[in-house]
């Protein structure tokens, strides 16, 4: 079974810090056709399962055009299950639009719920200030399946403004998870959580400042159904690839120079 792994799409963001306002434009069809891509990438390879681990738009104002976009891709792709876990960013917009949620885009609660698959489990929880205190033990997994857990949210150690949004890995080891599913931050990481699970943010599908650079896709997740063996690969799939450049301007002294 294949499953991918993404988070931060941050669909609809103005792009206008850095960009002229036809530039600004431009980028975020750029963004949304990359979304797009995605999706038909995931037809192509005969992926199962799109994991959106939060933040699938940027603010509580969503076009029309993104927010359509979005729903016929769901939509159009029935053999594809699109589980959409919200993130800080995302608001009730884009689901208060739809007259009628697809069968195939599977939601996330303030407590824990699980997606299976056979011998496949997928969990998740939208963190909130009334549940992060109760979620690691009100956590329970099978020892025999292969389990995914998701989360929105940064790592206990870095210690976010907002209590709700830390994660504690301490808390989440020898919980039989294989593969923690994380979304917020906006870089690629993968690390060993325990024995057993290997943690990963995937990073945002695409750099949308100088604070975002280098390579940015999707983690692809390969699970093999009889073992219950995994591999996991990450995938650029940027339109653009942002960089930055040191300039060595030693003896320059004017502004000119």
């Amino acid at each position: 079974m294949k499953i991918i792994h993404c988070a931060d799409l941050h669909l609809d963001s103005k792009m206008t810090t850095n960009l002229t306002q036809e530039q600004a434009r431009e980028r975020k069809k750029e963004i949304l056709r990359t979304f797009t891509r995605m999706v038909e990438y995931a037809a192509k390879q005969e992926i199962k399962v799109i994991l959106i681990a939060g933040d699938l738009f940027d603010t509580r104002t969503v076009s029309a055009l993104a927010r359509n976009t979005v729903r016929d891709l769901i939509l159009r792709n029935p053999q594809i299950d699109f589980l959409y876990l919200r993130g800080n960013h995302d608001q009730d917009n884009f689901l208060s639009k739809m007259e009628e949620i697809p069968q195939n885009l599977l939601l996330f609660e303030d407590n824990w719920k699980t997606y299976q698959y056979g011998n496949i489990s997928i969990t998740g929880m939208e963190i909130s200030k009334e549940n992060h205190m109760t979620m690691y033990p009100s956590l329970v997994l099978n020892h025999d399946t292969f389990n995914i857990v998701t989360l929105h949210g940064q790592l206990e150690h870095y210690k976010s403004k907002d209590a709700a949004e830390n994660i504690s890995l301490n808390d989440l080891k020898n919980k039989n998870i294989d593969y923690l599913a994380l979304g917020h931050v906006h870089g690629m990481l993968m690390d060993k959580l325990d024995s057993r699970g290997t943690y990963c943010y995937p990073g945002c599908l695409e750099g949308r400042g100088f604070d975002e650079c280098g390579e940015k896709g999707f983690v692809l997740i390969d699970i093999d159904e009889e073992t219950l063996r995994a591999n996991y690969q990450f995938v650029p799939f940027a339109a653009r690839t942002l960089y930055t450049l040191e300039v060595d301007v030693t003896g320059a002294m004017t502004t000119q120079a």
